[in-house]
């Protein structure tokens, strides 16, 4: 960590990379036009408050190879992750071959971390949880990281809403949802990725699920899960009455907002509650 200017500022220092907790995980190319120059700029001034970043619905399939290897380098540069995000599930539709060689080309190009999504789709999300399984462990086989995704919610992802799937939509049992994380953590999944529609997303702060936060915080802990949080409002509430120690996921353009909230540079009123404010 190099010095900081303004040390003096009674603010929380954040512990140096490799982080076992508090991981925080930015997304690159989808929603934006995310450049290799761009990511680059944004790693070189920001690299330390970042451990990963993923890409998002197989946007790197719309590039060449050495173009995505030049991507994946400059993240290994900063020591910063690359995952694949979500589109195993897309892969999926081409059968058992392709996704056999989906993985292959993954460890080939660099990736690190290979997300296992089955929340879109119906027919994804009620394939034989064997079969899920399956594909976590041919992806710790091949040497990656496998990261599962879990959805409490049946039809979401990959930038789905609920007002516009609302027919479609269902919740799963709290039970099934939990039996299918432990599973992929039993067999050696490196991290669990959960789904935000459901939970959160686009839903009043009122009617967020925070009893199933906190049902799978109680159960596996924090190392373990990642929650989706790519809202200013959601990843404050995170940050405010969970933990700094919870790992996350946001968008790039959110990293200096999320990191201010995070080591207390700035914030809500309760940064001066009980404070005697006094120049003189």
């Amino acid at each position: 960590m190099r010095d900081k200017m303004f040390d003096f500022v009674s603010t929380y220092r954040p512990a140096p990379k490799p982080h076992k907790t508090g991981v925080i995980e930015i997304r690159g190319p989808y929603y934006s036009t995310v450049t290799s120059a761009y990511l680059k700029a944004v790693l070189d001034d920001w690299g330390e408050y970042v451990d990963g970043v993923k890409f998002a619905g197989g946007s790197f399939s719309l590039l060449k190879a050495d173009k995505i290897k030049e991507f994946i380098k400059i993240c290994h540069s900063h020591d910063v992750f690359v995952d694949t995000g979500g589109w195993i599930e897309r892969v999926l539709v081409d059968g058992k071959t392709a996704v056999d060689k989906y993985i292959d080309t993954c460890k080939k190009l660099g990736f690190d971390i290979i997300e296992v999504s089955s929340g879109m789709a119906p027919e994804i999300i009620s394939m034989p949880l064997e079969d899920k399984l399956a594909i976590v462990k041919k992806i710790k086989k091949a040497g990656l990281k496998p990261k599962p995704e879990v959805s409490l919610m049946i039809g979401a992802g990959a930038g789905t809403h609920i007002t516009e799937y609302e027919e479609e939509m269902r919740y799963r049992d709290m039970e099934d949802f939990i039996k299918e994380t432990r599973a992929y953590l039993d067999i050696g999944a490196h991290m669990i990725m959960v789904e935000s529609e459901g939970i959160t997303e686009d839903l009043p702060p009122e009617k967020w699920r925070v009893d199933v936060i906190k049902r799978l915080l109680s159960e596996f802990g924090y190392e373990k899960l990642m929650f989706e949080s790519s809202d200013p409002p959601v990843f404050k509430w995170y940050l405010k009455n969970v933990s700094r120690d919870v790992n996350l996921f946001i968008d790039h353009s959110q990293v200096v907002e999320f990191t201010a909230w995070k080591l207390g540079l700035w914030g809500d009123k309760d940064i001066w509650k009980g404070k005697k404010i006094r120049y003189s």
